[in-house]
């Protein structure tokens, strides 16, 4: 008699943006993976570096998260489908089952002090009365909970994939968590945006943590302090997909053969509604940040650089970057490098964010705590981490895979 196969364990991803390009197709693409409609083609976790690991399954996911737009996985994927294309017809009808009941487990999220770009994006069902900010906190921590209860799940990751918020300008009520709990007591709009209450209220359940944004206001030195004291793995910022990706593997090469960079210019063009956040000089001073210190840190010299980020509404989700690299060899010879880097967005970084799920999720069944630095190479600025250098990161990793696998 064959014995019965045991079900793979529970695992929560709540997802903060629920309903953006990148949520839906991180749900999409996880549910068409496992139910073997597609290889998990991009996942480091599904690559031999990787093997030896008990990896969660990914049929084990069970999604959720809090959406300020009035939306669901069906009406997402839908608007992917025909705006890119990168979500086809059959797919979709495969899975709408699977769709619908994630949406199910979306919620309202919150907006305070978001800014006036990403206030534009919501419709006015999305706004409604405006809560204390003590009250929005304890309605985030009840969703988790009841998600977590509601699904019997062993372990639940929250992870930050909503739009980049403007510059938050961080001053005493962001050095310490005694000083922000004071903010949100005295509902101090000033203190907070929207990711500052969803990584606050993930922190204090000591639930990991994956902040995939730019945004400033969501792990300060006060978030991190309860993220601390309550022990649970957190990571970020701003997770690494395309032109700052390819940046950080060329650029030890002009190091290694001791050519010297001059000018670095780079030119992105993107639509969609992040093209459309990032149009906003605000917002987009946020995403230049943590593109634009890169190349200083990783060669070591100044040197004149550029990023400039257009919004082309006919582009959709499918963006372009163009990236001009002027630089000085043997007998002070300059000469020029020139690529150019076409891709989905959203498919560039969903499996990332699923590879992130998945470490995450190791490192609570370890007992991990703090920020978790051997994902530097996930990240344009990642916490904690000063090595930029694409290879240097990617060997942190494998040493992390290794004690992992010796530990097992």
């Amino acid at each position: 008699m064959k014995s019965k196969k045991s079900a793979p364990p529970k695992v929560g991803v709540w997802l903060f943006g629920a309903c953006g390009g990148l949520a839906t197709t991180v749900v999409v693409g996880a549910r068409a993976i496992a139910r073997g409609l597609f290889p998990p083609q991009g996942l480091v976790t599904a690559t031999p570096a990787a093997d030896g690991i008990a990896w969660q399954p990914l049929e084990g996911l069970v999604f959720g998260g809090h959406e300020v737009r009035d939306s669901d996985y069906v009406t997402a994927a839908k608007e992917i489908r025909e705006s890119t294309g990168t979500l086809s017809e059959s797919l979709l009808q495969a899975l709408r089952s699977d769709l619908r009941a994630a949406s199910r487990n979306i919620r309202p999220g919150v907006m305070p002090n978001a800014g006036r770009t990403i206030e534009s994006l919501v419709g006015s069902g999305g706004r409604g009365r405006r809560q204390s900010l003590r009250a929005q906190v304890a309605r985030i921590e009840r969703d988790l909970v009841e998600f977590r209860e509601r699904h019997r799940l062993d372990r639940l990751i929250c992870v930050n994939v909503t739009s980049t918020e403007a510059p938050l300008p961080l001053g005493p009520a962001h050095r310490t968590l005694a000083a922000f709990e004071k903010a949100i007591a005295r509902d101090d709009l000033r203190a907070v945006r929207p990711s500052s209450i969803y990584a606050y209220a993930t922190a204090r359940l000591g639930l990991p943590f994956v902040h995939f944004t730019p945004s400033n206001a969501t792990l300060t030195p006060a978030i991190r302090e309860l993220f601390d004291r309550t022990g649970a793995p957190y990571m970020g910022c701003d997770g690494k997909t395309g032109e700052t990706l390819v940046k950080s593997a060329l650029a030890p090469m002009f190091k290694y053969r001791n050519l010297r960079v001059l000018s670095w210019q780079g030119y992105n063009i993107l639509g969609d509604r992040d093209g459309r956040v990032l149009a906003d000089e605000a917002n987009k001073k946020a995403k230049v940040a943590t593109k634009d210190q890169l190349l200083p840190n990783l060669l070591g010299y100044p040197l004149h650089t550029h990023v400039g980020i257009d919004y082309v509404p006919s582009l959709d989700d499918l963006k372009t970057a163009w990236d001009f690299v002027h630089f000085q060899g043997f007998l002070g010879v300059k000469m020029v490098l020139q690529f150019i880097w076409q891709g989905c967005d959203a498919i560039l970084a969903a499996p990332l964010v699923l590879d992130l799920i998945r470490f995450a999720d190791l490192a609570a069944r370890r007992g991990e705590r703090g920020p978790m630095t051997w994902l530097a190479s996930f990240f344009k600025q990642p916490v904690d981490v000063a090595e930029h250098d694409l290879h240097r990161q990617w060997h942190a990793l494998t040493e992390y895979l290794e004690r992992a696998r010796s530990d097992s």
